[in-house]
């Protein structure tokens, strides 16, 4: 109680003094100042604005790969890490209080003989000359000055030059060391403080200018920098002056000595030390991802696009971004390094990266949706494009999860599965024959060559698949017309909601349309004549392989906040959408396509059968080729790995890939299947029930 009088009285008592500090020795009427001082005090000392209480300022966020160490890129807008005082080496304590507080250990936030001091200087020449803001004051200043959750005009009124400014500074920092001790502000000023070149705090400061810990500062180096907080801007040697550096190094070294805490022999040793800088930059956002590790920026894209669609961070995707930028958030992604580089390797050898063509590869785990890779042959890059080429070799579109101008690519008969799907739901079994013809007239209206007098009339790709069919050897053989009949007797708009159901998002406005208002008729749905992306076939393939449990593709395993709590947000986002018999009959199906056999003995041929003896496990999944082979798509999976991949021209539909591709395709995406599961036990598909595969029932509803 004393002492909150005392602080009282001290404050009032210096307030004229002050007010003529920051006004250059301008006089003030006594009365005025003695009345800013009045007013100022006039506040509960309880009412300390919280900001002053929780520390606040913005510090980067780290993305790392899933290992947790292998760094990926930062995001920040100031480059700060808050590091404890004890991972601050004692000469760079020890030379910070020489530096700017040299009584900062004997007064309780305001110091009145460097009030005095500097007040009588400035009357002297007629100009300030000598500021009086101990490291308390400093601390209090730049925290109000950089909260986001002030005012703009809150933020300047921290630093205008006026005596109500510098009693209010005065005053909170008084009632700041009544709250905290000597050792926490210390701490929280070397957390904050600007030290140039972009480097916020200490921890950044000696990576920036030294690559090295705050705890292995020598006293050279130490000395350098805590000599730059006085003009930052200016004296800082990487960019600005390196001698005005040297010289406040000196100056750092002298208070040193002169307070008894270093030898002057110690003192003149580090002076005469050359200047030994060894820089290194903090990558900021998904363009510095490592040079060696470009392909990266992909994935990065994708998460930082994730991010913004979280709630958890913001209101808006703005505010999301601010939040990841100032949030000081230790991120582990999914990514898998090795998966990577594996996923890259295979589609250089179909595409390289100059090729107008692209194959967007997706890696999926079942049951958590999390994405272990995202590979293209393009260079992730805002470098100009030959010829006004807008995607090759340099992009940063998302050419594998869709977004911004990419609205994906046609799946072909892949998406043959959510007919199936809904034909299984609705209660027909696996067993569900049809005698297919070559062409198919069917009641879906339609032009063009796929039109017979205003009919949809698909036809089969090949004479050898003609025939009697039930639903294993349809989807083993992609048998056009075998499923133009299941869809129309399921419904078409059943086979589009089943496919949204599982995460196919229609990014293009026209299937965005038909799928909105025109479902039922759209019968050339199952022929994949929608745009699509590798990922989210990767993860509705996934869903199936999940045995019916649907996860939002999630680019993290981990996300912890500044103060090292975890956060919710990167928890697997999962439902079960599909009955569990329903998946894992289509499962069974499935298996067909990639030269494995269900578990009823019932596959008959495949599109892509060399599959299952390249990978040497069960494995299942389905190939695509769309309309004149502008596109083809592989999808394969187990259950513990998803991998889709689409080979298009991401800047012309038209331009057809050809057929041939999808064998490379097919080797590639074993060849990634085979390296994701090097470590992991054989798997295999739990079989659907007898019921399933060959009774028909009423609607199976799980979800």
């Amino acid at each position: 109680m004393i002492r909150a009088h005392l602080d009282k009285v001290l404050t009032v008592l210096i307030a004229g003094v002050l007010a003529g500090l920051v006004l250059a020795g301008a006089a003030l009427p006594v009365a005025l100042v003695f009345g800013i001082g009045f007013s100022a005090l006039s506040t509960p000392y309880s009412e300390l604005p919280n900001t002053l209480r929780t520390s606040p300022p913005a510090q980067r966020s780290n993305l790392y790969a899933n290992d947790g160490t292998t760094l990926i890129t930062s995001f920040y807008q100031e480059d700060r890490v808050d590091v404890p005082l004890r991972e601050v080496a004692p000469v760079m304590r020890q030379a910070i209080v020489a530096a700017e507080d040299t009584r900062f250990y004997q007064h309780r936030g305001v110091d009145l003989r460097g009030v005095a001091r500097a007040f009588t200087v400035n009357q002297r020449d007629g100009e300030t000359r000598q500021g009086a803001s101990t490291l308390t004051m400093q601390y209090v200043r730049n925290v109000l000055s950089t909260d986001p959750r002030l005012s703009a005009e809150q933020r300047r009124a921290a630093t205008e030059v006026s005596a109500a400014r510098k009693v209010q500074e005065m005053r909170y920092a008084l009632a700041l060391e009544r709250e905290l001790d000597k050792e926490e502000i210390l701490s929280r000023y070397l957390n904050i403080a600007y030290f140039g070149a972009g480097a916020y705090g200490i921890a950044a400061a000696s990576k920036r200018f030294f690559s090295k810990a705050p705890a292995d500062l020598t006293l050279s180096e130490a000395a350098l920098l805590a000599g730059l907080v006085q003009s930052p801007h200016t004296d800082e040697p990487i960019n600005g002056d390196s001698n005005a550096a040297l010289g406040r190094r000196s100056y750092v070294l002298q208070r040193l000595v002169e307070s008894g805490q270093v030898p002057p022999e110690q003192a003149a040793r580090a002076n005469a030390e050359p200047l030994k800088l060894r820089p290194s930059e903090t990558p900021n956002d998904c363009t510095a991802v490592p040079e060696e590790h470009n392909d990266w920026g992909f994935f990065c894209d994708w998460f930082t696009r994730w991010w913004s669609s979280q709630p958890a961070f913001g209101a808006t995707a703005d505010q999301r971004q601010q939040t990841l930028r100032r949030g000081g958030f230790s991120i582990v992604s999914s990514l898998d390094p090795a998966v990577q580089r594996t996923t890259v390797e295979q589609i250089l050898r179909i595409y390289p990266t100059t090729d107008r063509r692209a194959a967007p590869t997706a890696v999926v785990q079942p049951g958590t949706g999390r994405v272990l890779a995202m590979a293209v042959n393009r260079v992730y890059s805002v470098a100009d494009n030959p010829n006004g080429q807008k995607n090759h070799p340099n992009t940063v579109n998302q050419l594998v999860a869709g977004g911004g101008a990419i609205n994906g690519y046609q799946g072909g008969s892949t998406f043959k599965l959510f007919t199936m799907l809904a034909a299984l739901e609705s209660g027909l079994p696996l067993r569900t024959e049809y005698d297919a013809p070559g062409r198919l007239i069917t009641g879906y209206p339609a032009t063009g060559e796929a039109s017979c007098d205003g009919r949809w009339c698909p036809q089969n790709s090949s004479s050898s698949v003609d025939g009697r069919h039930d639903m294993w050897s349809a989807f083993g053989n992609s048998v056009n017309t075998y499923f133009a009949w299941l869809i129309e007797r399921v419904g078409a708009d059943r086979a589009v909601e089943m496919a949204e159901r599982l995460g196919i998002v229609f990014r293009a406005q026209s299937d965005a349309r038909l799928a909105e208002s025109g479902a039922k008729q759209w019968g050339p749905f199952t022929l994949g004549v929608s745009a699509t992306t590798p990922l989210d076939l990767a993860n509705a393939y996934a869903t199936v392989a999940a045995e019916g449990t649907w996860c939002a593709p999630l680019p993290v395993v981990s996300i912890t906040d500044s103060s090292g709590r975890p956060v919710e947000a990167a928890r697997p986002a999962c439902r079960q959408a599909l009955d569990t018999d329903v998946a894992r009959a289509a499962v069974d199906a499935a298996r067909c396509p990639v030269g494995d056999q269900s578990m009823y003995n019932r596959c008959d041929g495949g599109t892509a059968e060399g599959l299952r003896a390249q990978l040497g496990r069960p494995v299942a999944g389905k190939t695509g080729s769309s309309e004149r082979y502008e596109t083809e798509t592989v999808v394969a999976f187990t259950p513990q790995l998803a991998v889709a991949s689409m080979a298009a021209n991401p800047e012309d539909p038209r331009d057809a890939v050809g057929q041939a591709v999808q064998a490379q395709m097919a080797r590639a995406v074993g060849e990634v299947l085979s390296f994701g599961l090097r470590d992991q036990p054989v798997r295999d598909f739990v079989p659907p029930s007898e019921r399933i595969a060959y009774e028909i029932t009423g609607p199976r509803n799980g979800n």
